[in-house]
């Protein structure tokens, strides 16, 4: 297995992660601008500088485990992205991956500033890592 790419899609924001090359461990990498016009082309950038063989889409499901909007248009921004770059798209339960990733920020002394900037990556890297584990 290669790396895998993970995305935590917002509506201002998109948090990257990418796991390493041997796909044990995952890491914060970058944030996207949801609203760029070349977004797709931004993922299928990283996609091919970092030789992802998969990406992983965060879904926000609710407490209760439906699927509300949020829910759809995260399947409906995976689907596109398949057929963007031809990679494999998963989906995986997103559930308190923000809240754990403020938790641990707080507790390493990031600043709200710094919190604020990294949020969505730290999320994406803690779902990934989540992903991986489920691998093996």
């Amino acid at each position: 297995m290669g790396r895998v790419l993970a995305l935590d899609v917002g509506t201002v924001r998109i948090g990257v992660a990418v796991s390493d090359s041997l796909g044990i461990t995952a890491q914060p990498h970058s944030s996207l601008d949801a609203d760029s016009p070349d977004l797709m082309a931004d993922i299928a950038q990283l996609i091919e500088s970092l030789e992802v063989d998969r990406v992983v889409v965060g879904l926000p499901l609710s407490l209760d485990g439906t699927e509300g909007t949020s829910a759809r248009l995260a399947r409906e921004f995976a689907e596109r992205i398949g057929e963007a770059t031809g990679v494999e798209v998963s989906l995986i339960d997103e559930r308190f991956s923000t809240v754990t990733a403020e938790r641990v920020m707080i507790e390493a002394g990031a600043r709200r500033s710094e919190r604020r900037a990294a949020r969505d990556r730290v999320a994406a890297a803690i779902f990934l890592q989540t992903y991986l584990d489920g691998l093996r």
